[in-house]
This record gives C-alpha cells, sequence and structure tokens, in this order.
C-alpha cells in the first residue's frame, strides 16, 4: 500500500486515520510511505519499524531533477532575492511608514464622516508580476492563492489576457470537442466560464468547484494549452501537474483558527509544483508581498527554514475501541494506544514524565470506556451489545448514528428526512456565524429532536472529562438537501444555499457512503434499510453518482 503525502499524519482530521492504518493494518500488509517534507523522517521511519512486522527502510534524498529559484515582489520595488530583503526594508521602510500616515489620516477623515470600520489592508494584485512573467515566457504559471473566491476573482481579472498563440486555440478547440464529448456534456457546456477563459489560455481550480469541473480543468492543464491557472493549495496535493513558474499570493493563510504565516512545510509543498522535468532549467517560485509582510513576516523561515516535523494527532476512535476491546480487552487497550506515534514522540522524558503520560493516555482511555458502557455500548463484563456491535461496523460518526438509530429517532422517516439528518452530520459551516434561518416546515420538530439526543451525548462526554466532544448536527445545508431530494437541478440549490456547488456535491457524497453503511451494518430484516435503500437512490444522481461521473472520464 502507498501512502503519499504521509505528513498528513499530524492533520487534525485526517492524521488519526492515517495512523490508526499503519498501527492495525494486517501484518501482510507492507507500506511504501511518501513525502517531500517530513523534517524528523528517521523518527517516523524508526516509529514505523517498531510497529510493523517487516523490515523497514528510510531512503532520503535531497536531489530535486529541477532546482529551484525563490523571489519576492512588491509593487514598489519589483523582483528582488531572498539574501537583498533587509537592504529593501531598510530602504522602503520610510517610504511605507509615510504611506501608512497618509492612509490612517484618510480614514479618520472617512469615519469622521460616519464611513464605519476602516477598510482592511489590500493584498496587492500581482498583475504586474504576471506581466513580466508572461513576457519572458515563463509560462505555465500556477498562482496559489488561499480564497476560493480571489482564485475566481484573479481569474476574471486577467480574462482579457491572450495567451494562446493559433496553433495553440486550434488545438484548445479540439480538445474542448473531446472532453465535451467525454464528459457528456450538453451543447451549452461550449459557453460555460470554463472553456471561455481556457480558450485564452486561463483556469481556475478549487474545491468548491463541481468535481467535473474540476476534472476538466485538470485535463485542460495537463494538456500544457492553460497558461495561467489561478489555484487553492488543493491543486500541490496528490496531483502531479507542475508548471514553469509558481506564484504566492501571500504567505498568509487561515489555518481553522487564525490567519497566519505559513509553514514551511506548507510553503515547500506547493513551490515544488514550479519546474517541469526534461523541460525547465529551473522552476522559478515568487512570492507577492504587501507593506506588513515585507516589513514583518518571517521570510527566510518560510522560504529556506526547516520544514517543521510531523507531530502526532493520535485519538482512538469509538469505533476502533469497540474493535479492539472484543479482541484485546480493556488491559491491552493501553498497549494499543502505546504504539501509537504520539506515544512513541513523547518516549523520551524522565521516567516521571512517561509515567505522567501513560496515566494520561490510560485515563483518557478508561474515560471513553465509561462513556461506552454508561450509554450502553458495553455491559459490565466489556461485551459489546447490540449498539456496541452495530457502532464497531460505522466508520465516522458512529456514535451519533447508532444513538439515532437505536433510540429510534431514525424510524419511519421519508426518505428526504433521512438524506438530511445524514448531512447535517458531515455537513460543517465554513463561515463563521450562525446558519440560515429554517422555518419549522423543514422537519424542525426531528432536527430539534436530533439536537436532544446528539447534545446529551456531548453532554456526557464533557462530564467523563474527554476533550473534543463529538461533532453535533449542523442543519446549515438543509434547504439544499432538500431540494435536491425533490428532484432539484444543480444550478437551482444556488438560491437556497450559499455553499459552493463542491461543497454540497461533497457532503451528500460522504452522506450517501454513511447511509450505505448503516444499510449495510443494520439487521436485514429491519425495517430502516428499506427507507435508507430509498433515501439513498433519492440522492445518488446526476451529480451525486460518483460512479457514474468516474466511468465517464
Amino acid at each position: 500500500m502507498v501512502f503519499d503525502e504521509v505528513h498528513f499524519l499530524d492533520d487534525a482530521e485526517r492524521g488519526t486515520v492515517w495512523e490508526e492504518s499503519l498501527i492495525f493494518a494486517p501484518p501482510s500488509v507492507r507500506f511504501i510511505c511518501l513525502s517531500a517534507t517530513v523534517a524528523n523522517i528517521h523518527e517516523l521511519g524508526k516509529w514505523i519499524g517498531q510497529i510493523r512486522s517487516q523490515p523497514l527502510e528510510v531512503i532520503e534524498s535531497s536531489w530535486r531533477p529541477v532546482p529551484l529559484t525563490h523571489r519576492l515582489w512588491h509593487p514598489r520595488t519589483d523582483v528582488f532575492e531572498l539574501q537583498d530583503l533587509e537592504q529593501v526594508r531598510r530602504r522602503t521602510a520610510g517610504l511605507f511608514d509615510a504611506s501608512s500616515r497618509s492612509e490612517r489620516r484618510g480614514r479618520g477623515r472617512r469615519d469622521e464622516r460616519g464611513g464605519g470600520r476602516p477598510p482592511r489592508p489590500m493584498q496587492p494584485e500581482p498583475d504586474l508580476l504576471i506581466d513580466q512573467i508572461v513576457e519572458v515566457g515563463a509560462l505555465p504559471a500556477l498562482v496559489f492563492s488561499f480564497s476560493r473566491k480571489d482564485c475566481e476573482r484573479h481569474a476574471r481579472r486577467n480574462s482579457g489576457r491572450e495567451l494562446l498563440s493559433r496553433d495553440e486555440r486550434a488545438r484548445m478547440a479540439t480538445l474542448e470537442a473531446e472532453l465535451t464529448a467525454l464528459f457528456r456534456l450538453p451543447p451549452s457546456a461550449a459557453g460555460n466560464e470554463i472553456f471561455q477563459l481556457a480558450r485564452r489560455g486561463i483556469g481556475y481550480h478549487h474545491a468548491g468547484m463541481l468535481p467535473i469541473d474540476k476534472e476538466l480543468v485538470e485535463r485542460l492543464f495537463t494538456s500544457g494549452l492553460l497558461k495561467l491557472l489561478f489555484t487553492t493549495e488543493t491543486f500541490a496535493l496528490g496531483i502531479n501537474m507542475p508548471a514553469r513558474s509558481v506564484i504566492f499570493h501571500s504567505l498568509k493563510k487561515f489555518d481553522g483558527e487564525k490567519v497566519d504565516w505559513l509553514r514551511t512545510r506548507e510553503y515547500m509543498q506547493m513551490a515544488g509544483r514550479a519546474g517541469r522535468q526534461g523541460l525547465d532549467r529551473d522552476g522559478l517560485v515568487f512570492s507577492v508581498l504587501d507593506d506588513q509582510t515585507l516589513a514583518e513576516a518571517p521570510v527566510a523561515r518560510i522560504l529556506s527554514g526547516a520544514p517543521e516535523p510531523v507531530m502526532s494527532r493520535f485519538k482512538l476512535s469509538y469505533s476502533t475501541i469497540l474493535h479492539l476491546i472484543v479482541s484485546l480487552g480493556r488491559e491491552r487497550l493501553v498497549e494499543a494506544w502505546e504504539k501509537s506515534f504520539h506515544h512513541f514522540q513523547h518516549r523520551a522524558g524522565t521516567p516521571k514524565a512517561q509515567a505522567r503520560l501513560k496515566a494520561e493516555q490510560r485515563g483518557l482511555l478508561e474515560a471513553h470506556l465509561a462513556f461506552l458502557t454508561e450509554n450502553g455500548y458495553l455491559d459490565a463484563q466489556d461485551r459489546l451489545t447490540p449498539k456496541g456491535s452495530l457502532a464497531r461496523l460505522i466508520n465516522g460518526y458512529e456514535i451519533q448514528l447508532t444513538e439515532l438509530a437505536f433510540r429510534g429517532v431514525l424510524e419511519n422517516l421519508p426518505p428526504r428526512a433521512l438524506a438530511m439528518i445524514f448531512a447535517a452530520l458531515v455537513w460543517e459551516e465554513r463561515r463563521r456565524g450562525g446558519g440560515p434561518f429554517l422555518p419549522f416546515r423543514m422537519f424542525g420538530t426531528l432536527r430539534k429532536q436530533v439536537d436532544e439526543v446528539l447534545y446529551g451525548l456531548t453532554r456526557s462526554e464533557t462530564r467523563l472529562g474527554i476533550p473534543s466532544p463529538m461533532k453535533v448536527a449542523d442543519w446549515g445545508l438543509t434547504p439544499a438537501v432538500l431540494a435536491w431530494a425533490e428532484g432539484a437541478p444543480m444550478e437551482d440549490l444556488s438560491e437556497v444555499t450559499e455553499a459552493l456547488p463542491g461543497d454540497v456535491v461533497r457532503c451528500l457524497r460522504m452522506a450517501l457512503q454513511f447511509m450505505r453503511q448503516v444499510r449495510r451494518a443494520i439487521d436485514p430484516g429491519w425495517d430502516l434499510g428499506v427507507a435508507l435503500d430509498n433515501a439513498v437512490a433519492m440522492v445518488n444522481r446526476d451529480e451525486m453518482d460518483a460512479r457514474a461521473q468516474l466511468d465517464l472520464g
């Protein structure tokens, strides 16, 4: 089994699953773990060597077939090298200070007139830099932006460029016809924005797009006919699509909690897309700086520092605990925890520190076991109850779904209501603040019943000292889910939700997966199975039907 981008072990959402896979996979399974950005590779290798039975070899190479050249750009200073950063800072400090004072005075006058909160400083547009890159022939270029809206805005802002030659325009027309036939697109697809921009050699790509639209952009880019692609960091993960140049629109991003400077590993991951083997002598990487970034950013650390070490985010899921307690028993569950990379990374303390860590791990494990016992998943002898047997077969939201099923909340519901509940467990609102107002007719009583059950579970976890309580329902996508279940086409969903189409598809495809999991896990004679089949059939059409769309390509 190949684990590409194995540094995702320290991803807050996915890291535990990756780590569990390495720990609990059958002994016969062999792994190849790949990454270009693991600083503590020998530590990681030593841990894997301890938990897997096969011999392990760490292969490390710093050789890059196409070396990278890193440069900085500010609209007032033009392109310069990292080694000149301090000199540029000294030369421009007074200019930026004067500019800031002028901006503050202007904002003050606007505020006195009732203009409200002063505007935030704008990130400079990279248009002049793109002009230079086009002029010197350093295309194709990937422009990384950490805002989906900015990706689309930049692409439209540059849509006046003509980046294709006459021959390339002819090839683009042929490719457009081929892709239209391959993906069975309607004739009207010729007028969609993706093809309109592509005819000028421009595109955008982000996770909020429909899967088929992302696939179109990726096919267009690999053809070599997209010369300027504005994209989020997702394009740098698991996709082998290099370019001549890479541009960072900003060296800051939202990390889930706050806006902060990029980690070195993140920068390296994206910068590594510059340079095409066999075509380019080097890969060009440009970072666009605003006044604050030029003055304050840890630019040297971001561009040339050592990548941050991979740190474990391991926490045993309830499903894994239920699996292991059957085969190992309560006492040996601690041994399973001790196989984690988290435990391995904290092994090198004093005996007192190690004892404290082990006590903390045992205490957390006992809290999870107490929760499972109190809520009827384990009996007094640590044997699985019917609830425990069901939860053991569901991988993700296992407690929430099992509890709703056993309390009868899922009984006698129309298929669209089931789809609404499963989608609400998956959905997490990207925007801050509350979700949309939902009228009571959208199963208001049912939503309240689900909330009461799930909030009761989180209160139980909190009382037992379990950190990061389980996810509760997020009903923000409910209008779109119900509209889709009632047969609305994808383009009509924008009337009932601000969520991007790609986010809607991702949520409903995951909801389909969990409906299928529960269907397989429950007793075949349970009436809930038929209702789940009907809900799956109702949702799994058009853009949601992943298998049908995969067969097209």
